[in-house]
């Protein structure tokens, strides 16, 4: 027996069990990645759905504000503006008037700008995401005060002031 304890052997129980316990870990680790990778792909889904919807919500805010600055126009030429920052400072009045808060970014675009959306007289109309991502919603998005046709790509969905009014 002491020759085998110098040449490396083990004897008795430890010898036999040794190599269960490896294999023990390695499921462990292998459980472990599997349920972090499912709750990283939902945190990730769930981060993108949040966007989605900040993306509704701020599109809908350039239409609104878009829509009160037409309204708000001096006599009955009623425009839109030539910039968004007019619609942080509207310098048609002499007190100040704000029909937003402050310019937002595009939550779902690489670079936060919006594409815009302008009309014959090269006033803007309305906003649009740069993005060509996908959207989760897949039909029409009806709330009020939007209206969106289903789309392929962010970029499709147009948040426009219906000038019709």
């Amino acid at each position: 027996m002491e020759a085998a304890m110098r040449r490396g052997e083990r004897s008795g129980a430890l010898g036999r069990s040794g190599g269960y316990g490896l294999v023990a870990v390695l499921v462990l680790v292998a459980l472990t990645s599997m349920a972090l990778s499912v709750a990283a792909q939902s945190w990730a889904d769930a981060a993108r759905r949040d966007k989605e919807q900040q993306l509704l919500r701020i599109g809908l805010l350039y239409v609104q504000a878009l829509e009160r600055y037409r309204r708000s126009s001096p006599g009955t030429d009623k425009r839109l503006p030539q910039e968004l920052d007019e619609l942080l400072t509207d310098q048609r009045f002499v007190g100040t008037v704000r029909h937003l808060r402050r310019l937002y970014p595009d939550p779902v675009g690489a670079t936060g700008q919006w594409g815009l959306v302008r009309g014959d007289d090269g006033r803007i109309r309305g906003v649009y995401s740069l993005s060509e991502d996908q959207p989760l919603i897949a039909g029409a998005v009806r709330r009020p005060g939007l209206r969106l046709e289903p789309a392929r790509r962010y970029a499709d969905w147009k948040f426009v002031v219906d000038t019709d009014v």
